[in-house]
C-alpha cells in the first residue's frame, strides 16, 4: 500500500526540513502533504524541496480555523483511505516584547486547539504501522511548571478536558490573573504542557489497540533549535539547525519496529541541548512529573 505522510507547519524551519526528509526517504508511489496557512509560502516550499523521491503535494491548511482540519482529514480519507505518518509541527511564535494578553487568543487557537484538532481528526485515519507525532518541547513536562498548577493537567480524561484546561489558562492570561496564580511569563511553557497532555490523553484511550496494530503516538522534544521563534528567548550556543533535528525525528517515524516504551510519551531526539540547557540522550523519555 502506498504510504501517505502529512506535515503541518511545513513551510519553514523544522517543518520544512521534516517534509523534505520524509519526501527524500519515501518511495515514488508515496505522497507527502506539505501544509501551511499561507498559499504563497506553501507553493514556494514545494519548489524549494530538494531530492524528493515521493510525490509532494502542497496544501493550504490553517489549523486555527474551525473546521479546516476536519475538512482536510475528510479529503485525505476520500483520496487515500487513511494516512501513515502525521507530523503535527505548526506553531505561531511570540516575542518577548509582545503582551501575552494581546496574543494569547491566537496563540492558543493555533498551537493548542489546532493540535487537538489534528489529533481528533487524524488519529482515526492511522493505518497499521502508522505514526502520529506532535512536535513539542521538554518544556512540555510538568517539571517546568509550578507544582501548585500540576493538578490542572493531571487525570484529564479526554481531549475536551485538555481543551478546557488550556482555555482556562488562556482566560487567566487574558484577564491579567496568570502571574498571581503562578503561571510562567513565557506562554510557550503552559502551551507545550497542553500539547503533551493531549498526546497522553489520546494515547491512554487508544493504547491497547494501537500497539496491537503497530501504531506509535508520541510527543517529540526536539532539543534546542536555532530559529526565529527561540533566538529572542534562549541562549543559542550549541543549538542545532532544523535539518539536523529533522533526521532523528524522521528516523523514528520510519522505524520498522514500534517501541512501545515510547507510546504516549514525550520523547527527546538528537543529542543537542534542550531548551533548559541539559543534554539528554537520543530517544530518551522526558518524565511527565
Amino acid at each position: 500500500m502506498n504510504r501517505i505522510a502529512f506535515i503541518t507547519g511545513a513551510t519553514r524551519n523544522l517543518g520544512f526540513s521534516l517534509a523534505e526528509r520524509v519526501a527524500q526517504r519515501l518511495e515514488p508511489s508515496d505522497t507527502v502533504y506539505l501544509t501551511g496557512r499561507d498559499a504563497v509560502r506553501v507553493a514556494e516550499s514545494v519548489r524549494r524541496l530538494s531530492g524528493a523521491r515521493a510525490q509532494v503535494r502542497g496544501e493550504v491548511l490553517d489549523v486555527s480555523q474551525h473546521g479546516a482540519v476536519e475538512h482536510f482529514a475528510a479529503v485525505l480519507a476520500e483520496r487515500h483511505g487513511g494516512v501513515d505518518i502525521v507530523l503535527s509541527n505548526h506553531y505561531t511564535r511570540v516575542q518577548p516584547e509582545e503582551n501575552p494578553v494581546e496574543v494569547i487568543d491566537h496563540y492558543v487557537e493555533t498551537n493548542n486547539l489546532g493540535t487537538t484538532r489534528v489529533l481528533r481528526s487524524f488519529a482515526p485515519l492511522l493505518r497499521d504501522g502508522g505514526r502520529l507525532f506532535v512536535v513539542a518541547s521538554r518544556a512540555g513536562s510538568l517539571r517546568a511548571l509550578a507544582p501548585a498548577l500540576h493538578a490542572r493537567f493531571q487525570k484529564l480524561q479526554s481531549l475536551d478536558h485538555v481543551d478546557r484546561a488550556i482555555c482556562t489558562w488562556r482566560d487567566e492570561v487574558r484577564s491579567g490573573q496568570a502571574a498571581g496564580r503562578a503561571w510562567p511569563a513565557w506562554i510557550n511553557i503552559p502551551s507545550k504542557i497542553g500539547q503533551v497532555a493531549a498526546v497522553r490523553v489520546l494515547a491512554g484511550q487508544r493504547r491497547a489497540d494501537d500497539l496491537r496494530r503497530g501504531i506509535l503516538i508520541a510527543a517529540i522534544s526536539p532539543g534546542l533549535i536555532d530559529t526565529g521563534a527561540s533566538r529572542a528567548w534562549l541562549d543559542m550556543r550549541g543549538a542545532a539547525a532544523p535539518d539536523e533535528v529533522a533526521g532523528p525525528i524522521v528516523d523514528l517515524a520510519l522505524a520498522s519496529e514500534t517501541d512501545e516504551h515510547f507510546y504516549g510519551e514525550l520523547v527527546h531526539v538528537g543529542r543537542q541541548p534542550d531548551p533548559f540547557g541539559a543534554v539528554m540522550a537520543s530517544r530518551s523519555i522526558v518524565p511527565w512529573t
